[in-house]
């Protein structure tokens, strides 16, 4: 982020959870990534295509009048993974302790450049606790909360707290222990409607809300981006599981991402919404 927005977020950040996108951070994609840890059965990522998948990602964020904000590339494999950096609420963000310490310096960086584009900060994980951002989902007036390999307890008890005083109640996630994040493998599409992928988490933490569950072997096609009610960026390689969202009537703009995917990011990793209406 090098310039002021052209908008101003003004008080109102994420209104809605699965409200229509107005403006987004994201974090360009280094060359650092070819040493990602490839998912099983993947080759390693390939920097000059997951840079050009980036700006493709950009551009489909532009196209639908999401006002966008690039931040330089740090040296790690999963920098790009914006999401992971902070939560934006109503209100403000609450700024996240990755578990990774090689990534701490990301979270600092975003509240950097918070202060520089107006987002007020409501909070910050503090030591010793950990938690990335994308362990984190909102929808409707739920905080499902994953319960994985990241994080620790003290982590996640205090993003909880944050969420409540937001307004939000908090479930917690099970997670399987190969999940790299919740949101990898679960999004909300609309308010009353979740994708989750099939046996990786626990489904049974979704009571309430719809579920489209996804078949197996087509899990990270979960971790999708809305961009608006019913109206998701997605993946293009999980044909199956795009056909199988837009039968429940979701419209899916479909991008490759293969090289994020093969190092278990999703599109839902890959920005950070600063605002929705």
């Amino acid at each position: 982020m090098t310039t002021k927005p052209s908008i101003d977020l003004g008080p109102s950040l994420v209104s809605s959870p699965t409200g229509r996108l107005r403006a987004a951070a994201l974090v360009s994609p280094s060359a650092a990534i070819v040493r990602a840890r490839a998912m099983p059965g993947e080759p390693a990522p390939v920097f000059s295509r997951a840079l050009e998948q980036h700006q493709i990602l950009r551009a489909t964020l532009q196209y639908f009048g999401v006002e966008t904000w690039v931040m330089p590339p740090a040296d790690d494999p999963y920098a790009a993974a914006a999401a992971d950096a902070a939560i934006v609420f109503e209100t403000g963000a609450a700024i996240a302790r990755p578990t990774s310490m090689a990534r701490r310096a990301e979270a600092d960086r975003m509240r950097t450049e918070f202060a520089r584009i107006g987002v007020n900060v409501l909070a910050t994980v503090a030591a010793p606790g950990l938690f990335d951002g994308s362990d984190l989902l909102l929808a409707a007036g739920t905080a499902f909360v994953g319960v994985g390999a990241r994080g620790n307890e003290l982590g996640r008890e205090q993003i909880s707290a944050i969420a409540v005083a937001q307004g939000y109640r908090v479930v917690r996630v099970r997670l399987a222990a190969d999940v790299p994040s919740l949101r990898a493998v679960a999004s909300a599409v609309a308010s009353d409607t979740v994708v989750i992928a099939h046996d990786r988490l626990d489904a049974s933490a979704f009571a309430g809300f719809a579920t489209i569950v996804l078949e197996r072997g087509e899990d990270f096609a979960a971790g999708v981006l809305c961009i608006g009610e019913r109206h998701v960026v997605a993946d293009a390689r999980y044909r199956t599981a795009l056909s199988q969202m837009r039968k429940e009537r979701i419209v899916v703009e479909a991008i490759d991402l293969y090289d994020f995917t093969k190092a278990g990011l999703t599109a839902s990793q890959l920005v950070l919404p600063l605002q929705r209406t």
